[in-house]
C-alpha cells in the first residue's frame, strides 16, 4: 500500500489537454498558460536531468524576468532548448512521436504566417509531454 501511495504522489501529470489550455488561458487572461508551462519546465527536469545533466530554467523566471531583459530573445532560446530536450528524451525512451526543434521553428514561428501554427505547436508540446510523463510514471527513470 505504501508503494502505491508513493507512486501516486510522485506521478507526473499526463492530462495536459489542448482545449482545456485554450479555455482556461482565455478565462484566466493567460495565467493558466504560465501555470502549465511552469509544470512542463519542472517535469522535463524531473524526466531528463539524470540523463542529459541539463536543467531547463523555470518558466516563471523566464516569463517575469528574462523575457523583458532580453527583449524576448530569451523566449526563443528557451523554447528551442525545451523542444530539443523533449526530442532527445523521446528518442532515448523509444517513443515514436514527431516533436522537436523543427516543430518549434516550423509551427511556432513560421506557423505565425497561417495564424494557427503556434496552436499546433502547443498541441504537439502537450502531447509529447503527456507521452513522456506517462512513460516516466510507468517505467521510472
Amino acid at each position: 500500500m505504501e508503494t502505491q501511495i508513493a507512486q501516486k504522489v510522485g506521478a507526473l501529470k499526463t492530462n495536459r489537454g489542448f482545449i482545456k489550455y485554450l479555455l482556461l488561458s482565455t478565462i484566466t487572461f493567460g495565467i493558466y498558460h504560465i501555470v502549465i508551462m511552469s509544470s512542463i519546465s519542472t517535469d522535463i527536469n524531473t524526466i531528463a536531468s539524470r540523463h542529459d545533466g541539463k536543467k531547463t530554467m523555470h518558466y516563471c523566471l523566464l516569463y517575469f524576468l528574462v523575457s523583458w531583459i532580453t527583449l524576448f530573445i530569451g523566449n526563443l532560446v528557451w523554447y528551442h532548448n525545451l523542444s530539443k530536450r523533449i526530442e532527445d528524451e523521446l528518442k532515448r525512451r523509444n517513443i515514436t512521436y514527431s516533436f522537436g526543434v523543427m516543430s518549434y521553428w516550423g509551427w511556432n514561428l513560421l506557423g505565425l504566417l497561417i495564424a494557427i501554427g503556434p496552436l499546433v505547436y502547443k498541441y504537439k508540446l502537450f502531447k509529447a509531454m503527456n507521452l513522456l510523463s506517462e512513460n516516466y510514471n510507468t517505467n521510472g527513470c
